[in-house]
């Protein structure tokens, strides 16, 4: 019954792209097809916070890991595509990018344990131990069930970077010198590395060819493509430009979910009604007009724990997370977002609060895994894509943001964007 709940949903949702192609006009994030799939997780092995990023020709791994609810197991599959620098998948044939199978089964799973929710949690390593990725660039990770290769159940974006060159980054004040204690600005350096083994890249490097990405933690709101800003002692710099500015926004918010026997950090009240779990945060205050007080946090990430058993993976259970933000009035001019690995930092119907007149409050309710959970709380415009942290979080220098530097190149013959540098800051 499950299994045919899970795949008439599938039919429903999910578009059908002939075959399994997506469509390449349009860039691929990372999405949640079907509300059945839970805390998916892509990580480099061993490393589960931070982004799946590789090093081309090294041992490097990722572990794929998610959950399917309900207590009856399925066949699912996965593939890789190789796609451009925004994201869209390109014509790169699989047998040009990956030595082996661009596809296979996700070979692993184990049923949960003692919890009210059932599950079933799935984990694959990636690529598999009988295949290569040959190049650098950006990589989409689609898993569906095996019997329905045109239904997508979620998509998942990783890199391979081939460090053929050197990428410094320094966060600094402003260059304009305006609203230095809620702004700061990214400066990127490029130059070769004289020690790549690899395809070197041409002694004279030309700028035109470099496409300089920079993140701010995981949101995709705001991500940047720099500007070259002039030489560097002899590096190529993208620097002094308005689209290395960010706001700094605030120290994430957080809560704890780990014992569902008691009340955790920022959690009120949590219990067991109907079969599930429900938790109730701590009302959410506005901190635009708040002191700054520094607090070690994930910047937005999770980590599933719990604590009274030995298995996270399979003994945590799921809760119901009951957000509650009170406004005397909702704003006209636009709407805010939950923000974080918890919603994929995608600002959408499933991560935006929805006004209570009753409560006089703005309200979400999310469905997680039990663990440690950190995210913001972004205020968008209508009409507008970035998100701003001012209104409700406040902007603050002292935060301590982590920065994501991407270096592609492409020269006018090539056939497909090239990662060849990655920077965190």
């Amino acid at each position: 019954m499950l299994r045919g709940i899970l795949l008439l949903s599938l039919w429903l949702l999910l578009p059908c792209w002939g075959g399994w192609m997506p469509l390449r006009a349009q860039a691929v994030t990372d999405s949640n097809w079907v509300e059945a799939v839970k805390t998916v997780s892509l990580y480099k092995n061993g490393v589960d916070l931070e982004p799946p990023v590789m090093v081309l020709g090294s041992a490097d791994r990722l572990l794929l890991r998610f959950d399917v609810l309900g207590a009856e197991t399925d066949n699912y599959r996965y593939r890789i595509r190789h796609c451009d620098r925004h994201w869209q998948v390109d014509d790169m044939e699989p047998y040009e990018y990956v030595n082996g199978f661009e596809e296979g089964p996700v070979e692993n799973w184990a049923s949960s344990f003692t919890t009210l929710q059932p599950y079933v949690n799935y984990y694959q390593y990636i690529p598999s131990q009988h295949s290569q990725l040959l190049l650098s660039g950006n990589y989409v990770l689609y898993v569906f069930p095996q019997d329905y290769p045109d239904s997508i159940l979620f998509t998942r974006r990783f890199c391979v970077t081939e460090e053929s060159v050197k990428t410094g980054a320094v966060v600094a004040p402003p260059y304009d010198n305006g609203a230095i204690f809620e702004r700061r600005e990214v400066d990127v350096a490029v130059e070769p590395n004289n020690d790549y083994r690899g395809d070197p890249l041409p002694p004279m490097m030309n700028q035109d060819f470099f496409h300089v990405v920079v993140q701010q933690n995981g949101r995709l709101d705001n991500m940047r493509e720099l500007r070259f800003g002039g030489f560097d002692r002899g590096a190529l710099g993208f620097k002094n430009h308005p689209e290395n500015i960010f706001n700094c926004g605030n120290t994430f918010r957080y809560f704890d979910i780990s014992n569902i026997r008691t009340a955790m950090y920022n959690v009120v009240h949590i219990e067991e009604y109907g079969g599930e779990w429900y938790a109730l945060l701590k009302p959410l205050e506005d901190r635009s007009d708040k002191v700054f007080q520094k607090e070690t946090t994930l910047n937005g990430g999770m980590k599933v724990n719990v604590w009274d058993r030995t298995n996270k993976q399979t003994e945590a259970d799921y809760v119901y997370v009951n957000f509650l933000l009170p406004r005397q009035y909702p704003f006209l001019n636009g709407n805010i977002y939950v923000v974080g690995d918890l919603t994929q930092w995608h600002m959408d119907e499933r991560s935006r609060m929805e006004y209570d007149v009753e409560k006089k409050a703005y309200r979400l309710r999310l469905h997680l895994k039990q663990g440690y959970y950190a995210y913001q709380l972004l205020f968008v415009p209508v009409g507008e894509r970035e998100g701003q942290t001012a209104v409700l979080e406040g902007d603050h220098y002292e935060m301590t943001n982590t920065y994501s530097v991407y270096v592609y190149y492409r020269a006018h013959n090539d056939r497909y964007d090239r990662l060849v540098g990655y920077v965190r800051k």
